[in-house]
């Protein structure tokens, strides 16, 4: 069964399939701060966590993103971002509404449970 996520700007249904999935979160960035098997930052720096794909309103949803233009939906050129991020590809750089909140955490220190923020 194929994962799916509503594109930003077409609204029609795109299926992807896990191994495309996996790809993808295989892009997504790596943090010492949570094991990365199921935590992640996407380019915003937004936690998105791995059993969240495909799920809008979740607070880690995440979907997939192309960023590139005039080119098909190939693993290298899409990338994870949270629900509420996107990836503006007319002007090559994402478009970022939620980013990691560290907010009163020291230097030196990781958030447990990690947590996200309206930018």
């Amino acid at each position: 069964m194929a994962a799916a996520r509503w594109g930003p700007a077409n609204n029609q249904r795109t299926n992807f399939k896990p191994e495309v999935v996996d790809l993808v979160w295989q892009h997504a960035r790596v943090t010492v701060e949570a094991d990365p098997a199921i935590w992640r930052l996407d380019a915003c720096g937004a936690w998105i966590r791995r059993d969240q794909f495909g799920r809008d309103n979740a607070e880690f949803g995440w979907r997939i993103e192309n960023v590139s233009t005039g080119v098909t939906n190939d693993s290298a050129n899409l990338r994870a971002f949270h629900w509420r991020n996107r990836f503006d590809v007319a002007n090559n750089r994402p478009h970022c509404r939620v980013n990691a909140d560290r907010t009163g955490t020291p230097a030196g220190e990781y958030v447990s449970p990690p947590r996200n923020r309206e930018s």
